[in-house]
């Protein structure tokens, strides 16, 4: 691999969402800010939104491993796409509580209760993260939203931070659980990262990843893969990742604009939209030439005595 080629000690541009590579451009700092004040007031519901690849899972982790593990209990569930007693017993791992083999949902929601109150009277706050939240079942959340009704004069007994992508939004707009949404009192929108972010945010994971050498991607370079990438992280790390190996495989030092190309051609998500936009210009170019040629064509001369009416002799 291309590490030792450019002086790294680490692969910089993996698309697995290791904390160590956090980058806290606007709308991920400002997220992070949000849920770090919103669970400590005792909210009952919280929402982060973002588009695939934006990195959600990265900043969820980025969260959880902020907060004070002697305050918080945390419980981190990757796929919620479960039925409500799935969820229930998957919480139930997650807090490590036990329960008998055969327990239904009335005596697993018992066992939950008292472990959120006990765990009130001890002073920590149960927390609950749920990712790709908007995979959830409608009657799933639901049975999330009663869950959640257990609470003090002061605050909740348990905390929830949904991350979904968009699509979230329409599901909660469902009338079935308006009272669901009506608990959210926190909601945070992640953006894609901007030209100068992108340029900040191949800098910042080489930095991380060990590189002290010169400029590895020039501005234009990086202006291409902001172009391919619509500034989407995991889009970022993909082509950056490829560019690398293009230009190892030339035993090049610096990233140029032909290994973007071999890296874009090489995407699926990104070679789309570059085919696209190569056909338009190929159809515009067609479209330029055909209409010049119209324009330069000397008009024929009338055939003499032919009326280009009547089409007969004058």
């Amino acid at each position: 691999m291309y590490g030792t080629h450019f002086g790294l000690q680490e692969l910089p541009f993996t698309i697995t969402p290791d904390t160590s590579f956090f980058f806290a451009h606007s709308s991920h700092q400002e997220a992070l800010n949000t849920l770090l004040v919103a669970v400590r007031s005792g909210e009952g519901f919280i929402k982060v939104i973002g588009e695939v690849g934006t990195g959600k899972t990265l900043l969820c982790r980025k969260f959880l491993a902020a907060l004070d593990h002697q305050e918080f209990v945390t419980a981190y569930i990757p796929n919620p796409y479960l039925q409500p007693m799935t969820l229930l017993l998957a919480c139930a791992d997650e807090l490590g509580i036990e329960y008998p083999q055969h327990v239904n949902q009335h005596q697993l929601l018992k066992l939950l209760s008292r472990y959120l109150i006990d765990s009130y009277a001890e002073g920590k706050r149960v927390l609950l993260c749920l990712d790709e939240a908007q995979a959830m079942p409608i009657e799933t959340l639901e049975s999330l939203r009663l869950l959640s009704n257990l609470e003090t004069e002061r605050r909740k007994l348990m905390q929830v931070v949904l991350f979904g992508q968009p699509e979230l939004n329409i599901r909660l707009d469902n009338p079935s659980i308006r009272q669901l949404k009506q608990r959210i009192t926190f909601s945070c929108q992640l953006s894609p990262l901007s030209f100068s972010e992108v340029e900040f945010y191949i800098s910042h994971r080489l930095a991380v990843a060990g590189y002290r050498g010169p400029r590895l991607f020039p501005h234009k370079t990086v202006k291409q893969i902001y172009r391919a990438s619509q500034g989407i992280p995991r889009l970022v790390n993909i082509l950056a990742h490829k560019a690398l190996m293009a230009a190892f495989g030339e035993g090049a030092r610096v990233v140029l604009e032909k290994h973007v190309r071999i890296a874009v051609t090489d995407t699926e998500s990104t070679s789309h939209t570059h085919t696209v936009g190569s056909r338009i210009l190929k159809y515009l170019s067609a479209l330029v030439s055909t209409v010049t040629i119209f324009v330069l064509l000397p008009l024929a001369p009338l055939t003499s005595g032919v009326s280009m009416i009547t089409g007969g002799a004058v």
